[in-house]
C-alpha cells in the first residue's frame, strides 16, 4: 500500500460539520490525498470508516426509538386536552359526563363524572398530581408544544444522520475501488517487467551465428 500507517491507526480524519454531537462525514474526492493527510493505509482507513458507519447506525436506532416515543406521546397529550376541554364545557351545566375508561387491556368500564373543578394528570414514574382545569390545560399545551418541537429536531437529526451514512458508504466504496485499481496497476507493471527481461530474438541470433560458423568450416 502507498501510505504507511501512523503511530495510531485509529486517528480520525477531520469532519466537515457536526450537529448535536453527531460528527459529520468527510466526502473524499481524492483517495490518495485523503490517505496521505490522515496517515492511514487502505486497510486502516476502511476499518475506521466501517467503525464510523456502525456508530451512525447505533445513533440512528436511538433516534428512531425517541421518534416513536414522541409520535405516540403527542396523540396522548392531544387526547388529554380534548378530555379537559370537554369537562370545562360541561362545567356549570349540571349534567354529569358519562365516559368509558380502560380498566386493563381490552376491558372497559363506564363511569359517571360529576361536575368538578379539577383533574388529575399522570406525570410519569407513577406520579399523579391534581390540577385545576385551567392549570391542566396550560400544562398540557406546554407539553404538547415541547413534544412537537422535539419531534421536529429529531426529524432534522435523522435526515442529517442519513446524509452522513450515505457519504460514509460512498467513501468506503471509493477507497475500496481505488485500492483495487492500484493493485491492478502494480500487477500490470510487474507483468511488463517480467516480459522485458526475456528476449527470444537473442537466442535466434546466437543460434544462427553458430550455424554460419559450422558451414564456413
Amino acid at each position: 500500500m502507498a501510505a504507511a500507517a501512523s503511530s495510531s491507526s485509529t486517528a480520525s480524519p477531520e469532519t466537515t460539520t457536526e450537529r448535536r454531537g453527531i460528527p459529520g462525514a468527510q466526502f473524499v474526492e481524492d483517495v490518495e490525498t485523503y490517505l496521505s493527510q490522515t496517515g492511514l493505509d487502505v486497510n486502516s482507513a476502511l476499518a475506521f470508516l466501517q467503525e464510523r458507519l456502525q456508530q451512525y447506525k447505533l445513533v440512528e436506532m436511538k433516534l428512531l426509538a425517541q421518534q416513536r416515543d414522541l409520535q405516540a406521546k403527542i396523540p396522548d397529550i392531544e387526547k388529554c386536552l380534548d378530555v379537559v376541554a370537554t369537562l370545562q364545557a360541561k362545567k356549570g351545566t349540571g349534567e354529569d359526563l358519562i365516559a368509558d375508561f380502560e380498566v386493563s387491556e381490552g376491558i372497559y368500564s363506564r363511569a359517571r363524572i360529576e361536575d368538578k373543578d379539577s383533574v388529575c394528570l399522570w406525570l410519569g414514574a407513577n406520579v399523579m398530581l391534581e390540577y385545576s382545569c385551567e392549570e391542566a390545560t396550560s400544562l398540557l399545551n406546554k407539553n404538547l408544544e415541547n413534544a412537537r418541537a422535539s419531534l421536529e429536531v429529531l426529524i432534522t437529526d435523522l435526515q442529517f444522520l442519513r446524509d452522513q451514512v450515505t457519504i460514509t458508504q460512498v467513501t468506503i466504496a471509493r477507497v475500496y475501488n481505488w485500492d483495487v485499481h492500484q493493485r491492478r496497476i502494480r500487477q500490470t507493471a510487474t507483468s511488463s517487467t517480467a516480459k522485458s527481461t526475456f528476449h527470444p530474438w537473442s537466442l535466434s541470433v546466437s543460434t544462427l551465428s553458430s550455424s554460419s560458423r559450422f558451414l564456413v568450416q
